[in-house]
C-alpha cells in the first residue's frame, strides 16, 4: 500500500497539534505528514502579553517546528493556492521557485488575521498584538516612549508619548493593556523624571462590557480593577481616527498618542481566498461537527479544518452555534481531527467533535486576574495563579514548560527586566551609515 500524503496548511494550535498526533499514530508505510508555515515555528499567543511586559522570554512562548515535528516534512514558505479538486498545492518557500505538493489529504488551519476597520491614520500608526514580533516591538516602542518622555522639557511631547491606546476589550487587549501598565511601573523607579501619573493608559472598546467569554459580574470586576489603577476606560466607544498619532473618538474626544494597539477581533486567514473549499458570510470553511469540509449536505473527501478559519457547529449548544476562535477549542479539534483522518485512512468512521466550553482564564498583570472554569468564579492572586498554571499545562513539549517555569521562578528573586532593544528592529542601519562611500555621505 502506498503512504497517503497528509499536508498541513499552517502551524499554529490546530495545524502544530494535529501533525504532531497523526506522525504518532501513523506509521511511515501508511502516511507521510507535510507541514507548510510561513515561520519555523508555532507561537503559543497566549504568553503574548507575558513576553512583551517581561515575564517570560519571547522564545519560550514559540515551538521550533522541526525539533517537535521530527517524524513530519516541514517546509518554510507560504500556500499561494489549492485547487482540492486536483488534490494540489502551490507552496512558494522562503527562496526559490514555487513548488507544487500533491496530496491524499488536507488539514486546512492558516488560523487567522486582525480583523481592521478602514480607520483613517491605523494603517500608519497601529501597531497590531498577534505575533512574537508585534509583541517585541511592542514592549521596546513603550519602553523607548519612556526614554523619550525622560529626555524632553516639553511637556506636550512628554504627555504624547506617555499616552498609551489600547483598541479592543478582549482577551488580548485587556491582558496587553494590564501586563504593560504593570510592566511601565516597574519600569518608573529607573526613571526618576517621570511619575506614575503622568502615564495615560486608555482602552477603547465598541460594545459596553468587556471579556465577552465570561459572566458580567467578572467583566465588571476587570473595569474595577482597571478603573483602580488609574486607567482611562471608554466603554461604548469607537476610534475615529488616529491620524498624525491624533486619537479621535466617537465620543468627541480627541488627543495624540504615541502609542495606538489595535486588538479588536481577527478574522480568517485571506490565504483562504486562493482555494475552492466553501466558505460561509464570515469566509469561515465550512465543517461538519467530524471536521470535515462540507459544500452543503456534501463532504468534500479529503479536506479537514478547524480552528479560527473554520465554522465547526457547536453540538454543546443549540443549532446554529459554532465553537469560538479559542485555543481551548482549537487544540482539543486537532486531536479529534487527526483522530478521525487516522480512521478514515484505515476504513473506519470519523466521530463528531463535541466540547462544552470549560471557562476563561485572564491575567490583569503580575499577581492579579479573572478566572471562570466550570462555573467557578476566581479573583486575584488565585484566578493569576490559575491562567498560569493552564496555559504551562497547555504550552506543547516538556521542553517549553520547563523553561516558561524557569523564567516565573526566577522573577520572583530577580527584577523585571526593562530595557528596550530598539536597534533589533533595524539592526543595519548603525553599519550601513558607517559603511557608506565618502562620496554619498
Amino acid at each position: 500500500m502506498n503512504p497517503k500524503r497528509i499536508l498541513v496548511v499552517g502551524a499554529g494550535h490546530v495545524g502544530l497539534y494535529a501533525a504532531l498526533r497523526l506522525s504518532k499514530k501513523l506509521g511511515p508505510r501508511e502516511a507521510e505528514v507535510v507541514v507548510v508555515d510561513p515561520q519555523p515555528h508555532m507561537t503559543y499567543q497566549p504568553f503574548l502579553p507575558e513576553a512583551a511586559a517581561g515575564s517570560i522570554s519571547p522564545r519560550h512562548s514559540v515551538v521550533p517546528l522541526r525539533r517537535e515535528l521530527r517524524r513530519c516534512t516541514v517546509l518554510v514558505g507560504a500556500v499561494t493556492k489549492i485547487n482540492h479538486a486536483a488534490r494540489t498545492a502551490l507552496v512558494q518557500p522562503i527562496v526559490g521557485p514555487t513548488r507544487e505538493i500533491r496530496y491524499d489529504h488536507v488539514v486546512i488551519a492558516p488560523g487567522s488575521v486582525s480583523r481592521t476597520l478602514p480607520i483613517p491614520g491605523l494603517h500608519e500608526r497601529g501597531i497590531g498584538f498577534k505575533t512574537i514580533g508585534e509583541a517585541i516591538y511592542l514592549r521596546n516602542h513603550v519602553l523607548d516612549r519612556l526614554d523619550v518622555a525622560a529626555a524632553t522639557p516639553d511637556l506636550e511631547l512628554r504627555r504624547r508619548a506617555l499616552t498609551f491606546v489600547f483598541v479592543g476589550g478582549g482577551y488580548a487587549g485587556i491582558e496587553a493593556l494590564a501586563e504593560m501598565e504593570d510592566m511601565t511601573r516597574d519600569a518608573l523607579r529607573y526613571y526618576p523624571e517621570l511619575n506614575p501619573e503622568d502615564m495615560r493608559w486608555v482602552l477603547v472598546e465598541a460594545t459596553q462590557r468587556v471579556l465577552p467569554e465570561v459572566d458580567r459580574d467578572m467583566g465588571a470586576y476587570t473595569v474595577q480593577q482597571l478603573l483602580g489603577r488609574g486607567m482611562d476606560i471608554r466603554l461604548g466607544t469607537r476610534l475615529e481616527s488616529c491620524v498624525d498619532g491624533v486619537v479621535q473618538l466617537s465620543d468627541g474626544d480627541s488627543f495624540p498618542a504615541d502609542t495606538i494597539v489595535w486588538t479588536a477581533g481577527v478574522k480568517p486567514s485571506p490565504m483562504l481566498d486562493s482555494t475552492d473549499f466553501p466558505r460561509d458570510e464570515r469566509r469561515r470553511i465550512t465543517c461538519r461537527p467530524t471536521l470535515q469540509v462540507v459544500d452543503g449536505d456534501r463532504v468534500v473527501a479529503g479536506a479537514w479544518s478547524a480552528g479560527d478559519c473554520a465554522a465547526v457547529p457547536d453540538l454543546t449548544k443549540e443549532p446554529g452555534n459554532y465553537c469560538s476562535p479559542s485555543a481551548q477549542h482549537a487544540v482539543r479539534q486537532a486531536n479529534r481531527m487527526a483522530d478521525n483522518i487516522v480512521n478514515v485512512i484505515r476504513g473506519q468512521e470519523p466521530v463528531a467533535y463535541q466540547h462544552k466550553h470549560a471557562g476563561s482564564v485572564a491575567s490583569l498583570g503580575l499577581y492579579k486576574g479573572v478566572a471562570q472554569v466550570y462555573g467557578i468564579k476566581m479573583r486575584g492572586l488565585p484566578a493569576w495563579f490559575m491562567h498560569r498554571t493552564y496555559h504551562m499545562s497547555r504550552i506543547p513539549s516538556l521542553n517549553r514548560k520547563v523553561r516558561v517555569v524557569a523564567d516565573w521562578t526566577l522573577a520572583f528573586f530577580l527584577k523585571r527586566e526593562v530595557v528596550a532593544l530598539g536597534q533589533l528592529h533595524d539592526p543595519r542601519e548603525e553599519f550601513a551609515e558607517a559603511s557608506q562611500p565618502v562620496s554619498a555621505r
